[in-house]
């Protein structure tokens, strides 16, 4: 991605150059040890192109930056009925305790985080640079 911006009420909150719009999901069960893996997997994993267009660097490696939005609707489940079921999201008070704990382990990596609003209607601009999306799920 070459950059992103979150905006609230006409209002940029937020922005990123090149790196990682990292949408998040919170499920019930989830804790300080899956906040933790996914941010070092987040971290680390290789979808940045080298010089040959294949996927040899981590967002570490070519020093990008990180934009974090919270996300509970990745966790809809739209098997039954026509209206998505949230059940498996986590409450909102512990979704946004590990939201936070997700951005602190990020933040320790040196990179620039940005943040969305926890709860808020956000406005969410990227700009993507190659047809990349990659869904990371907890094992």
């Amino acid at each position: 991605m070459s950059s992103c911006s979150v905006s609230i009420d006409g209002r940029r909150i937020s922005s990123i150059g090149r790196g990682l719009l990292i949408l998040l999901g919170v499920a019930g069960g989830d804790g300080e040890k899956e906040a933790a893996w996914l941010a070092e997997k987040a971290l680390n994993l290789r979808i940045f192109p080298d010089d040959e267009s294949k996927m040899n660097f981590s967002v570490l490696d070519i020093s990008g930056e990180l934009m974090v939005v919270s996300q509970f609707t990745l966790l809809a489940d739209c098997s039954k009925g026509r209206r998505p079921s949230f059940l498996k999201a986590a409450s909102g008070d512990e979704a946004e305790r590990l939201y936070g704990r997700f951005v602190e382990e990020l933040s320790g990596s040196g990179l620039s985080v940005g943040m969305g609003e926890f709860g808020a209607m956000m406005e969410v601009a990227l700009v993507n640079d190659g047809p990349v999306t990659v869904v990371i799920d907890t094992p």
